[in-house]
């Protein structure tokens, strides 16, 4: 169990190598949860996530025979960086070991702080595996990512931040996958302000501590969006902590933290990763938890892909109703395509794309096939869009 007194030892050890990022008051994120809703931009540390916390204070923590011999690591990405960037600070030789199927952007900045990038494994389990290969084999010094008492202790240094910003907050509510955050946010709190509930989140695919907490056998796996917290193996001294203290988890579904990806850029514009967005992500899933009260959430990490960024918003776009994809079927004859070009536009749609289709994929020889995508103001126009080419044609969405 780390202590109060080992958050403020690290906020001390790692203050000018670290940023005190913002905690500022989100209007329309309030609006949009009924929260008053503050959110720590910890994305804006040079290697865009809170990792850089707990990995100053181990580093700066290390002997001289340990910084020697250099430091392995095994992250998806946010961990890989920060320690890449505060070894290289401190001259310290850095392997990073990383799952094969990490962001192309997190490998890529990883890299650029100097550290040895080795991909090996599917899974975070299989790159731990490695990472441990080679401290035994090589020498090197292994710094865990989340089940380090000095890990746990320099990132608990955030919700330190955040209460002395904001010292009345009825809660914070962290990213959880290995468990280093919460546990350390958790003991900064209960000292501060005992009144402030601190919650974990988890994304439905890998939900291990919520599991782990009921007492289940943990099965974790598949495709999220949030591989920033995407663990199997988590740390048993943050569980530890999270027994002792009571800390709840909550479970967000992939849907919810694209949405929360999407709000974050529209209504705070700010980009955050999968796993950065996936305490908005619990405010907006339950809010019976939060309406009303003064709640604390951090960006914690904005590396994510663009085109995966893209993709999200433009799924978000299509769920929301602004963006309509349907297939239209209609008689093939001149003027067709001239009227739902005009109806759209005389509703304000905006058309984005259009594929026109005889010969193969129309039930009839006399009839087309229209695709087309168009852009709404929102879902009720988007309906009014759709119920006037309905006057005259068949229709369906894609």
């Amino acid at each position: 169990m780390i202590t109060y007194d080992d958050v403020l030892a690290a906020a001390a050890r790692i203050q000018g190598s670290v940023l005190r990022s913002p905690f500022l008051r989100m209007d329309g994120l309030s609006r949009l949860t009924g929260a008053e809703l503050y959110v720590k931009l910890d994305h804006l540390q040079a290697t865009g996530a809170f990792k850089e916390r707990g990995a100053a204070n181990r580093i700066a923590l290390l002997t001289a025979d340990e910084r020697q011999r250099g430091v392995v690591a095994m992250s998806a990405g946010n961990h890989a960086q920060a320690v890449a960037r505060h070894a290289a600070l401190a001259g310290i030789k850095a392997t990073i070991v990383m799952p094969r199927h990490t962001p192309a952007t997190k490998v890529t900045r990883t890299a650029s702080w100097g550290a040895h990038v080795v991909l090996h494994g599917e899974t975070l389990a299989e790159a731990a595996a490695e990472a441990r290969r080679l401290e035994a084999e090589e020498g090197l010094f292994f710094i865990h990512p989340y089940d380090d008492p000095a890990v746990m202790a320099g990132q608990g240094t955030m919700a330190l931040e955040m209460l002395q910003d904001v010292p009345d907050l009825d809660a914070i509510v962290v990213a959880t996958g290995g468990g280093g955050l919460v546990a350390g946010s958790v003991t900064v709190a209960r000292h501060l302000r005992p009144d402030c509930q601190v919650y974990g989140v988890e994304v439905e695919h890998y939900a291990a501590f919520a599991q782990a907490l009921a007492g289940q056998e943990i099965k974790v796996g598949g495709p999220t969006i949030a591989e920033g917290i995407a663990v199997r193996d988590i740390g048993q001294r943050p569980l530890a902590v999270l027994k002792a203290l009571q800390v709840p988890v909550l479970v967000v579904s992939e849907h919810a933290v694209e949405s929360a990806i999407d709000s974050f850029a529209e209504n705070a514009k700010q980009v955050t990763e999968g796993a950065g967005a996936v305490g908005l992500a619990a405010v907006m899933s339950f809010p019976e938890h939060f309406r009303g009260k003064k709640v604390g959430i951090s960006i914690c990490g904005a590396n994510i892909d663009p085109r995966i960024l893209a993709n999200t918003l433009m799924r978000c776009l299509l769920r929301d109703g602004r963006l309509l994809r349907l297939v239209l079927e209609m008689p093939d004859r001149p003027g067709m395509l001239a009227e739902v070009s005009r109806r759209i536009g005389d509703l304000g749609g905006n058309i984005l794309e259009v594929a026109h289709h005889r010969l193969f994929s129309s039930p009839s020889v006399q009839d087309a096939q229209l695709e087309v995508m168009i852009e709404a103001r929102d879902a009720a126009h988007g309906e009014a869009i759709e119920e006037s080419l309905a006057e005259l044609f068949v229709l369906r969405r894609l």
